[in-house]
């Protein structure tokens, strides 16, 4: 079968990067013929941010067949068209979307059209979210506009489904976990499945963690929270929480290793400066509701609750060589968020057998099993999360557990219901 992968290559930071590529792979296993066709700027020039992974080294496609090609400018509807144009050549049998954000609902809205009309390809869009929680309306007519003409849509959790099913409940829906689609048109396919597990990151079996705990000041037992620092994530309240734990015990070490989403640009830059003021404007302008998250900065927290010896931090995007060892310094990885939808953080986690903290939020619940695979503390709570990670530590998970919970979730298996 011929498949496009829509969605950021791999020259792209982030978890959506990691995820299209490694579904490629799977893809690529199972025999098909795969074509990455990815933004080169994913979202409007104004924003300040950099996108491009410019530290990893290796080439996550090596060995395989699949072929990248870079062509959908977010500002230029022009590559718009261009795109339509590459994949009806290619003659690809399915289109896989992938879906993250609501501002990319206009260009992924108007490709997906274009191919509905002028291809017999199946356009599936894979929801990594529905729509944003607190979304402005202009978010949500995106999203709608993104969203709408898909044949199918892949969901991770069950609580995405509800979501879909509340965004259009003009549609009926034909859900199933095994990928059989409906031939009755006026039904939407939707396939549940999952986040799968990550393999591009795995174990070290050389690298000596007492070693390297002694060289970063790292006590007996380590949490971790790992991946872009965003308020959603609520490090706040990880840090408040970690620093209750703290006060009661002197064996613990908190690592923050990630980076802050909104500082990636020389602020000094005056072409820095011209898009804070613009992004600025155009989100008091059309997200009027919206956070200003540029504003958070939760690392000032270390200081102000007296933890500079009790965490350790690498504010900087981390190489994908690098991230092995961060989780195998670690016992327990902490995802306390606000809101929740599948985690590619807690997907690297399982590949590390290290157990889940998490609130229950989101999708948490449904992959995580209190006192099995992890514990789940109460929403906004930080009594209970501090509660939870002493739980960890004088209650430790069985690893095999978390490893039986990882057995479920392979990139195969996943691969294989698109397909079916």
């Amino acid at each position: 079968m011929k498949i496009v992968l829509f969605g950021p290559g791999p020259q792209f930071k982030g978890g959506i990067a990691n995820y299209n590529t490694s579904l490629a792979k799977a893809l690529d296993k199972l025999g098909h013929e795969v074509h990455i066709v990815s933004w080169t700027q994913q979202y409007p020039a104004i924003i300040p941010r950099d996108f491009i992974d410019r530290k990893s080294k290796s080439d996550q496609l090596e060995g395989t067949n699949i072929k990248v090609t870079y062509i959908t400018n977010y500002n230029n509807p022009a590559t718009w068209n261009e795109t339509v144009r590459f994949i009806k050549e290619l003659g690809a049998e399915k289109v896989i979307f992938q879906w993250a954000i609501a501002i990319q609902g206009l260009p992924i809205g108007y490709i997906c059209r274009k191919l509905k009309r002028q291809t017999k390809a199946e356009v599936i869009i894979d929801l990594h979210l529905v729509i944003q929680k607190e979304a402005s309306s202009i978010d949500k007519y995106f999203s709608k506009y993104g969203l709408k003409v898909a044949d199918t849509y892949l969901a991770h959790a069950y609580k995405t489904v509800d979501e879909l099913k509340e965004t259009f409940p003009q549609f009926s829906y034909s859900v199933t976990e095994d990928g059989k689609r409906t031939s009755d048109k006026k039904q939407k396919n939707v396939i549940k499945l999952y986040h799968p597990i990550y393999d591009m990151f795995k174990p070290n079996p050389n690298f000596n963690i007492d070693e390297e705990k002694a060289k970063l000041g790292l006590k007996k037992n380590v949490l971790l929270f790992f991946g872009f620092i965003r308020k959603y994530k609520g490090l706040h309240q990880t840090l408040e929480a970690f620093k209750i734990l703290a006060d009661k015990r002197d064996d613990v070490s908190l690592m923050v290793v990630g980076e802050s989403f909104w500082n990636t640009l020389d602020q000094n830059k005056l072409s820095t400066r011209i898009k804070n003021v613009l992004f600025k404007t155009a989100k008091s302008i059309f997200l009027k509701n919206s956070d200003n998250e540029q504003n958070y900065r939760p690392l000032e927290l270390i200081d102000q609750l007296n933890l500079k010896d009790k965490v350790y931090v690498m504010n900087e995007f981390v190489p994908n060589e690098d991230v092995h060892k961060y989780f195998q310094l670690s016992d327990a990885i902490i995802l306390y968020y606000l809101t929740a939808t599948p985690s590619g953080v807690e997907s690297i986690s399982y590949n590390f057998k290290l157990p889940v903290l998490a609130t229950k939020v989101g999708h948490f619940p449904e992959t995580i099993i209190h006192g099995y695979n992890g514990y789940l503390a109460e929403d906004r709570d930080v009594n209970s999360m501090a509660e939870e990670m002493n739980r960890m530590i004088e209650h430790p998970i069985n690893r095999e557990h978390v490893a039986e919970t990882a057995s479920k979730l392979s990139w195969e298996n996943y691969a294989k219901a698109i397909t079916n």
